[in-house]
């Protein structure tokens, strides 16, 4: 069985006081939440001091996007192994906004993950098409290529520090979500690619999560299905009750 992962991307939100005070509350409710792996990737200033709060706790502190060289002229970047030096244990690679405002390509998104596992860190790797492209009925092409520029560089080895987080960026933010089926489908078919790149067993292993305006009234009946294994989390994770009602909704029935 694999463990569901939810993890709280706070994007651009929360000044670092207002970080502490959420983990602080998500620390206190979620301490007794078994067999469910938690995550929360701040923003960059606050991630020393969140990862800190949460020193001890179930809760895994993950950075939202890296460089893929561990140090040089890179201006303004911020790279794996000073990721992990700051408290982080996953990073967040190729997230649609990533992909969409800053540039980031199939290509990099792979040198991203290869630089994160490097690193000893986890990589939770984004895919995902846009609306013209679900409704051109290019959706699985589109997955397939993001798959294959990310996971080019990643051996089966390394397997175990891979998560996969579908989010169909037409319901990124938009309040508009993915059906149960919908969301399914595109998950069996990357667990059918990862099958055919490193076996069967492995593919089986690696977890693939949702994401894309997922609620409280939503998380359980999304990760009901077979092949999602927990939720990326972004308006949502910024309120603490929401949050919970999440993680609380991915335990094991």
């Amino acid at each position: 069985m694999r463990q569901k992962f939810v993890v709280g991307n706070w994007k651009l939100n929360k000044t670092i006081a207002e970080a502490l005070a959420l983990v602080t509350e998500l620390k206190n409710q979620l301490g007794a939440v078994k067999g469910v792996q938690i995550g929360v990737a701040p923003t960059f200033v606050a991630l020393p001091s969140v990862a800190k709060r949460l020193e001890g706790s179930n809760i895994a502190t993950c950075a939202q996007n890296t460089h893929w060289e561990a140090s040089g002229a890179w201006t303004g970047e911020l790279s794996a192994p000073l990721l992990a030096e700051a408290g982080a244990s996953w990073v967040i690679v190729g997230h649609s906004e990533r992909r969409q405002h800053f540039g980031d390509t199939n290509e990099t998104v792979g040198k991203k993950a290869v630089a994160t596992i490097a690193a000893g860190l986890g990589a939770i790797v984004c895919v995902g098409e846009t609306l013209a492209e679900r409704d051109g009925n290019r959706t699985l092409p589109i997955v397939d290529d993001q798959l294959a520029g990310a996971l080019g560089g990643i051996a089966a080895a390394a397997t175990p520090k891979l998560v996969i987080a579908y989010e169909p960026v037409w319901a990124i933010g938009t309040g508009r979500t993915a059906t149960p089926g919908q969301a399914q489908e595109v998950h069996a078919h990357i667990r059918k690619r990862l099958a055919e790149r490193y076996g069967q067993v492995i593919a089986d292993g690696i977890r693939i999560q949702y994401g894309g305006s997922v609620k409280p009234s939503n998380a359980e009946s999304l990760m009901a299905e077979r092949d999602i294994d927990g939720a990326l989390v972004g308006g949502a994770s910024l309120e603490a009750a929401d949050f919970i009602a999440i993680v609380k909704a991915a335990r094991p029935s």
